[in-house]
């Protein structure tokens, strides 16, 4: 835990101190807690890495009003009570905005920056997006737009509690890729319910902020980002892969990196975004 003012900072560490500093930033929702094996390839990738709750996740608190770039100010309390000078990020979906602006925000702390399925800057104008115009550029989402114009909270509620049902019903932690088997039923592990509580029953604030803040502007800009930066998205991924079009675009040098997977990178794709972080 690390206190910030008023506020306290939950987070968790995994892999050796002796390894190459890395800060994760989970996706929206999510949890600091992960799972075995995620937990397994960071342990064999020779990296050190933390993984905060931002705030209204997971115990840490809340800080209604946060923007993308709050994330800085959080990551540089962590790092230098971790004794860190200088880290690696990286951010799956909804982490992969924070994680870009700690890249834009700390050019003097952050080496390398990678991202997985992240989001870009909403287009929030206008009427609401049909489903039609989402799918062609998901950068105009129902969801954002309802950020700014309506209230999320009772849509989000009832994604939690669809997602609780299909868990009690005997579903998996996470739905299968497209053409792969399910997963064992999440219920039969009490360490996947605990993660699947933490993320969709003990708060949503975390969540709503999350949305909120990619709704609005972010606090940086994509173009003053000098550090390396990855681009991760998977084969069947087709909404990330748009999302990366503009990324890329906007970032100078940004690598674009693919793998055969869906949204949640396969253990394989995992170890090398590792390793990409890890070079020099």
């Amino acid at each position: 835990m690390v206190e910030i003012g008023d506020r306290v900072l939950l987070y968790a560490v995994y892999g050796a101190d002796s390894g190459v500093p890395v800060m994760s930033f989970g996706g929206t929702p999510s949890t600091r807690w992960k799972r075995p094996e995620v937990v397994a390839t960071i342990e064999s990738s020779g990296v050190w890495m933390v993984m905060p709750d931002r705030p209204g996740y997971g115990g840490s608190t809340r800080q209604e009003g946060r923007t993308v770039a709050s994330v800085a100010s959080d990551a540089v309390a962590l790092a230098d009570a971790l004794g860190w000078e200088r880290f690696a990020v990286t951010g799956g979906s909804g982490g992969g905005p924070h994680a870009l602006a700690c890249a834009a925000l700390l050019p003097d702390r952050v080496t390398r920056c990678a991202v997985t399925g992240s989001n870009a800057p909403p287009l929030v104008d206008g009427p609401e997006p049909t489903e039609a115009e989402e799918q062609a550029d998901p950068r105009r989402n129902r969801t954002s737009w309802r950020a700014v114009h309506g209230d999320l909270r009772p849509g989000l509620e009832e994604t939690a509690r669809t997602i609780m049902a299909a868990v009690e019903a005997g579903g998996p932690e996470f739905p299968p890729d497209p053409g792969s088997p399910p997963g064992p039923p999440a219920r039969e592990d009490p360490s996947a319910i605990a993660r699947l509580t933490a993320t969709f029953v003990t708060s949503h604030d975390g969540w709503i902020d999350d949305h909120l803040a990619f709704a609005r502007p972010w606090g940086f800009e994509l173009g003053d980002i000098q550090v390396p930066v990855s681009l991760w998205h998977g084969s069947a991924d087709e909404r990330a892969g748009k999302y990366a079009d503009h990324l890329a675009a906007a970032i100078p040098h940004a690598e674009r990196k693919y793998y055969v997977g869906g949204h949640i990178p396969p253990t394989n794709a995992y170890r090398e975004l590792l390793r990409w972080l890890t070079l020099s």
